[in-house]
């Protein structure tokens, strides 16, 4: 199992972090070690001062699948989930200004939050779903899969086009605007619409 990541798919976000926007999709790879399943805890590691929390529609891949064209991509998936893209913000930022790769920042082990997952039957329309994050009680992160720069289809037919797609991977779509630390004790509970998909404590 690969989580395969997209960055820089919201222009609001593209905004906040102060990137440019991108011409095609950009992704990068967090790996099986990645993974703090539904409501267990996520423990803040100690090599970063800052790490954000960045909340995400996720969609797990049920099929083999090289070269997806956009018109059939829509059959290489039939859940949709919620979770949370841990980023040690502190630790990319150096990366990025010396012109290094950031796996460090992103790929640590425990990065990769995945709640539940919903039949994608029980949605009309995968591009118009809406999700938020709250912090101890408070919203701090929302958004819907209408605001995405590539749609879902989209990014599964272009990832494809550079690796293999296997049964149980899992794409993290993109995140909206509002990304912020998280701390010790902290609670995070995500919704798509009004369905709690995660629930967890920062150790």
């Amino acid at each position: 199992m690969k989580f395969i990541c997209i960055a820089r798919n919201y222009a609001k976000h593209i905004e906040e972090l102060e990137h440019e926007t991108p011409q095609e999709p950009v992704f990068f790879l967090k790996q099986e070690n990645a993974i703090t399943r539904c409501n267990r805890p996520f423990f803040i590691p100690d090599f970063s001062e800052r790490v954000d929390y960045e909340t995400e529609i996720i969609v797990k891949i049920n099929r083999l699948g090289k070269c997806i064209s956009e018109k059939h991509a829509h059959l290489y998936y039939d859940e949709i989930g919620l979770g949370v893209d841990f980023t040690a913000r502190d630790v990319q930022k150096r990366c990025i200004e010396q012109g290094n790769p950031w796996e460090i920042a992103k790929a640590f082990d425990g990065s990769a939050v995945v709640g539940k997952f919903l039949p994608k039957s029980q949605f009309a329309d995968v591009q118009n779903i809406n999700f938020h994050l709250l912090q101890n009680g408070e919203m701090v992160q929302k958004g819907n899969t209408k605001d995405m720069l590539f749609t879902i289809d989209r990014l599964i037919s272009h990832v494809s086009k550079y690796m293999t797609l296997k049964m149980g991977d899992i794409l993290f779509t993109g995140t909206p605007v509002g990304v912020g630390p998280v701390h010790i004790n902290d609670r995070l509970q995500g919704f798509i619409e009004d369905q709690k998909m995660f629930d967890f404590n920062v150790k």
